[in-house]
């Protein structure tokens, strides 16, 4: 059959999207593409918390696919909201690459050899907040901009060092662009590493794409969007949450405070794969019980200053 899909017109996003359209021309579908600039990616010069988090990434996606321009849209799950408009859904969770934060510099191997003082660059509160609850020496920066914007500010000297995922790391081979790439003990954001398929929501290309859904990823990204959904989080939010399934057993870390590293909820849980369904919003209802509202509303307050 036929199935246009909207992309984003950045090297990852692209790199996603053709990723999706080889599996699907596989199959025997005809593929077309359509590509487009979001608000997200025009609006580099203030932090994506002030100008309405990552949902600005999704927008103009799925508006194509509302009017009929697209059928499917490719995304890094972690930047896809929780919530859908009519007649769209989350229709497919692919295999997930490496979920974690890498930091990538060009003077130091890790980030432990960071000076003080050092400039690091993020977007993430999330990010941010778990940095400084470790070094509050650190001057965290506000880095926007495609990857390849991201990597040549780093090569200039403007940081000493800049954090991103470590999926998009290995999908472009970022580690050709620099002297080194290490790993951060960082908890992750919901969905980091997952590719997140929406789509239109129509039988014959729910039916079509089926095919792309991976069991173990879907287990653990509804564990982790479904926590983040019942604090009202939102993908800008400094809250942190991986799971990890093996065998039956889901492991489950958790972290979320303010940006400044100053107020930090942290806990683990382990879960039976059965109750995976659950899992999210019993975590989720524990942080509440410890004052997760209270300090995420702190935390937009924090945000809004920086």
């Amino acid at each position: 059959m036929n199935i246009k899909i909207a992309s984003r017109n950045s090297a990852l996003a692209l790199w996603q999207t053709y990723h999706i359209r080889d599996l699907l021309e596989a199959r025997g579908h005809n593929i077309e593409i359509i590509t487009m600039k979001t608000k997200g990616d025009v609006i580099l010069d203030t932090p994506l918390a002030k100008i309405g988090g990552k949902g600005l990434f999704t927008k103009e996606l799925e508006n194509a696919m509302l009017d009929g321009r697209a059928d499917i849209a490719v995304h890094s799950l972690k930047d896809v909201p929780t919530t859908f408009p009519d007649g769209l859904k989350l229709a497919c969770v692919c295999s997930r690459e490496d979920i974690n934060d890498a930091m990538l510099s060009m003077n130091f191997k890790s980030f432990d050899e960071l000076p003080n003082g050092a400039r690091v660059g993020t977007t993430s509160l999330r990010r941010r907040m778990q940095l400084l609850a470790l070094r509050p020496d650190l001057e965290i920066i506000s880095l926007r901009g495609n990857v390849n914007s991201r990597i040549a500010k780093l090569r200039d000297g403007e940081f000493d060092a800049i954090i991103l995922a470590m999926a998009g790391i290995n999908r472009l081979e970022l580690y050709k662009e620099v002297n080194y790439v290490s790993l951060l003990n960082t908890i992750a954001a919901m969905g980091q590493g997952a590719l997140g398929i929406e789509a239109v929501d129509r039988a014959d290309i729910l039916e079509a794409i089926e095919f792309l859904n991976d069991e173990k990823s879907v287990i653990e990204t509804t564990i982790e969007r479904a926590f983040v959904h019942k604090l009202n989080g939102g993908c800008q939010a400094p809250i942190g949450v991986s799971a990890r399934l093996d065998g039956d057993k889901i492991f489950v870390r958790a972290i979320l405070g303010t940006p400044d590293g100053k107020e930090i909820l942290k806990d683990e849980r382990v879960f039976n794969k059965a109750k995976y369904k659950e899992a999210g919003e019993i975590l989720a209802d524990e942080f509440i019980n410890k004052g997760a509202k209270e300090i995420l509303a702190r935390a937009e307050e924090i945000a809004s200053q920086i």
